[in-house]
C-alpha cells in the first residue's frame, strides 16, 4: 500500500513537472524560430540549387565560357552569390538560437518576477536590442526576396517563350541573355525557336527544375520575412510586458517600504507610551 502511495506521488509529481516545463517555453518564439529555419532552409538550399542549374543551362545552351581573367562575369557573381548564401544559412541558425534563448528568459522573467530572478535595466536594453536588429533583417529579406523574384520573373518568361514556340508554328522566337543584363553584349548567344538547342533547352529537366528551385527560394524567402514580423510582434510584446513588470516590481518595492516604515513609526510610538506609563 505505501509502495502505491510512493508510486503515485511520483507519477504525480513527474507529470507537474511536465507541465511546469511545457508551461514554460515561449510558444510564440519557438513557431518564429520553426519558420525561421524553414524558410532559411528553404530559401539557402534551393537558390543554391537553382543557381547551379543557372550555370549549366548558360554553359550548355547559350555557350557563355567562363572569362579566363580575374573580372566580374556572370559565373563569378554566382560563387559570389552562393558564398552570401553559406553566410544567410549560418547567420540566422544562430539569430534563431539567441531570439529563442531571449524568449525564455523573459518568460522568466514575467512568471518569476517576485521571485529570485530580478529584471534588470540590461535585459531591457537587449530586448530592444533584439527589437532593432528584427526590424533591421525584416528590411534586409524584403530585399532579398525583391531580388529573388528576378530570375523567377526571367524563367518565367522563357518558360513562356517556350510555351508559345511548341503552339505557334513558324514564329520566329529568340531568347538572348543581353536582354536580362546576364552576360555583356559582346557574348551575345541567341538562340531561337526552330534550332536544336532551343528545343533541347526547352525539353530539359534544367530548365524545368530551375524554374520550380527559384519559386520555392523565393517562397522560403517570404517565409523568413513572415518569421521576422512574427519575432517584431513577440519582442515588442515581450518588451512591453518586462517594462510593465519593472514598473509593478518598483512600485511593490516602495509600497513595501513605505508599509515598513509606516510599521516601524507604530513600533516606536507603542514603546514610548509604555514607557510613559511607566
Amino acid at each position: 500500500m505505501e509502495e502505491d502511495l510512493d508510486e503515485g506521488q511520483t507519477q504525480k509529481g513527474c507529470l507537474e513537472c511536465c507541465i511546469k516545463c511545457l508551461g514554460g517555453i515561449p510558444y510564440p518564439s519557438l513557431i518564429a524560430t520553426i519558420l525561421l529555419y524553414a524558410g532559411v532552409a528553404l530559401f539557402c538550399g534551393c537558390g543554391h540549387e537553382a543557381l547551379s542549374g543557372t550555370v549549366t543551362i548558360l554553359q550548355n545552351y547559350f555557350e557563355v565560357v567562363r572569362s579566363p581573367v580575374d573580372s566580374l562575369d556572370v559565373f563569378t557573381m554566382i560563387d559570389i552569390i552562393k558564398y552570401v548564401i553559406y553566410g544567410i544559412a549560418s547567420a540566422f541558425f544562430v539569430y534563431g538560437i539567441l531570439l529563442m534563448v531571449e524568449g525564455f528568459f523573459t518568460s522568466g522573467a514575467i512568471k518569476d518576477l517576485y521571485g529570485d530572478f530580478k529584471i534588470t535595466t540590461c535585459g531591457r536594453c537587449v530586448s530592444a536590442w533584439f527589437i532593432m536588429l528584427t526590424y533591421i533583417f525584416m528590411l534586409a529579406w524584403l530585399g532579398v526576396t525583391a531580388f529573388t523574384s528576378l530570375p523567377v520573373f526571367i524563367y518565367f518568361n522563357i518558360w513562356n517563350i517556350c510555351q508559345n514556340a511548341t503552339v505557334l508554328e513558324g514564329a520566329t522566337l529568340c531568347l538572348d541573355p543581353c536582354q536580362y543584363g546576364i552576360v555583356p553584349i559582346n557574348q551575345a548567344k541567341t538562340v531561337c525557336a526552330g534550332s536544336e538547342k532551343f528545343y533541347k533547352m526547352c525539353e530539359s529537366n534544367e530548365l524545368d527544375m530551375t524554374f520550380h528551385l527559384f519559386i520555392c527560394a523565393l517562397a522560403g524567402a517570404g517565409a523568413a520575412v513572415i518569421a521576422m514580423i512574427h519575432y517584431l510582434m513577440v519582442l515588442s510584446a515581450n518588451w512591453a510586458y518586462v517594462k510593465d513588470a519593472c514598473r509593478m516590481q518598483k512600485y511593490e518595492d516602495i509600497k513595501s517600504k513605505e508599509e515598513q516604515e509606516l510599521h516601524d513609526i507604530h513600533s516606536t510610538r507603542s514603546k514610548e507610551r509604555l514607557n510613559a506609563y511607566t
